[in-house]
Order: C-alpha cells, then sequence, then structure tokens
C-alpha cells in the first residue's frame, strides 16, 4: 500500500481513537465523591482521563492478571484487581458509582453475563459508559460487501489481517500465540437492547471514526461510526433484590 495512504489512515484512526475517548469523558458526570471502576484499564493512561472528567480520586481498574502494564497503572494510583470479566466483576452488590468499559466487551464470550454483572455492582442510580466497535461502521459494511472479513473481526489468528487484504495496518503478525481477537460486534441498536434487556435506562449514544472520511464525521450519522459508545443508567429504585 503506498506510504501517503497508510499515513492517511493512520491518522484518522489515531484521531478516531482519541476521539473516542473524548466522547466517553463528555458521558461521564462531575463527582468528586464517586468510585470510578474502569473495566479492563491496561497501563492507566486513559484511566487517568477518566478519572479526571469525573473529578475523583477513587479510581479502580481491572484486569484479567497482574502484568508489566498493569503495574504501571498501580504507579498511577489506581487500585488493581483481577478477574475474568466473563464471569465476575469483583465488587459487591450496590457499590459503585461510575463504570468505563472501553474496547473490552468484544473480547469476551458471554457479555450478557458482562451486562448482568455492571448492573448488579453498581449502586442504584449509578451508570456505565460501554464502548465498543461497531458492525455496521461504513468501513465494515464496504469488507462484507467485497465478500471479505469485516476489519473489526480480522484479528483472531496469527496472521495479521486474515481475510481482509486492506486490514493490515497497525497489525502485526503474532508470536505463536492466539490474539485476543474480538468476539462478537455490536452495533448500537444491538448494545442498546442488551442494556436495555438488563433494565438500565439508556440515556445517551455516540461515535466516532468515520473511515475514510474524518472521525467527527460520526457525530452527523452515529449508527455508522467506527467506535461506539452509549451511557446506561441503572434505575434509582434497583437494588437487585
Amino acid at each position: 500500500m503506498h506510504p501517503k495512504i497508510v499515513k492517511y489512515i493512520d491518522k484518522h484512526m489515531g484521531n478516531a481513537m482519541k476521539g473516542n475517548v473524548t466522547r466517553i469523558c463528555k458521558m461521564l458526570e462531575k463527582n468528586p465523591e464517586a468510585l470510578l471502576v474502569d473495566l479492563g484499564c491496561d497501563d492507566g493512561r486513559i484511566t487517568m482521563q477518566f478519572s479526571q472528567a469525573v473529578g475523583t480520586q477513587n479510581v479502580h481498574g481491572v484486569e484479567y492478571s497482574e502484568t508489566e502494564r498493569t503495574r504501571l497503572a498501580c504507579d498511577k494510583g489506581i487500585k488493581i484487581r483481577y478477574a475474568d470479566l466473563n464471569i465476575e466483576i469483583p465488587f459487591d452488590d450496590n457499590t459503585v458509582d461510575v463504570i468505563v468499559s472501553n474496547q473490552v466487551i468484544e473480547h469476551l464470550h458471554k457479555p450478557a453475563q458482562f451486562i448482568r454483572e455492571i448492573k448488579r455492582v453498581l449502586k442504584p442510580g449509578g451508570y456505565a459508559v460501554v464502548s465498543t466497535e461497531n458492525a455496521a461502521s461504513w468501513h465494515n459494511i464496504f469488507s462484507l460487501v467485497m465478500g471479505w472479513q469485516m476489519f473489526s473481526s480480522t484479528c483472531f489468528c496469527e496472521k495479521a489481517g486474515c481475510g481482509n487484504p486492506l486490514a493490515l495496518w497497525g497489525q502485526k503478525e503474532s508470536d505463536g500465540e492466539d490474539p485476543m481477537g474480538h468476539l462478537i460486534i455490536f452495533s448500537i441498536p444491538g448494545l442498546v437492547e442488551l442494556a436495555k434487556y438488563f433494565g438500565f435506562n439508556v440515556e445517551s449514544k455516540g461515535a466516532s471514526g468515520y473511515y475514510p472520511l474524518p472521525y467527527w464525521f460520526a457525530n452527523i450519522d452515529k449508527r455508522h461510526g467506527h467506535y461506539i459508545s452509549i451511557k446506561a443508567r441503572k434505575p434509582i429504585d434497583d437494588t437487585n433484590a
């Protein structure tokens, strides 16, 4: 692929990711007393942006196991707990004010259990912002029309961009281990209906990334943006009883 095309794509991919984090932060509410939990906190760099948006120092992160990246998160003052998010979120019932989950649900083989657990641990009136890739993004639709693997589901084996000749940028060949691929790719209606099924009130939804156009086109056409996010609130009278 021509270097200028790769540079153009890299620029818009980076802007889309930054725009997605910005949109998540705009969905968060100022509350210095809040307990904020980032499900899939990685090295904590983006978690700290969420913390700043909420205005709280009481920040926890959840990861599957301890790694060098989780140690970096700990160095930032994030309290880390370890769990398999297919099974549980390691907090008691009705104890968390705010949950953020950015680019995690697509890696889980039990997304319904994940949403059920989010609702269990949130306080009545608490809320979650869940973000993931969009099955209905135009570049995924284009791939399917061409008979290719959609961009959002090419990372399922060691070969980079498997099944899609245009999905090679930003992907590296695996070192022999199976990559942490995307298992379920949601559309906005699918993600919204999943949250509503478990009793959440979905207050807002947004998108970022609109390949090959600039990321902000997704402000106009949310359903076909690349990164999607919803804000879902647990009803005030729901105590999981």
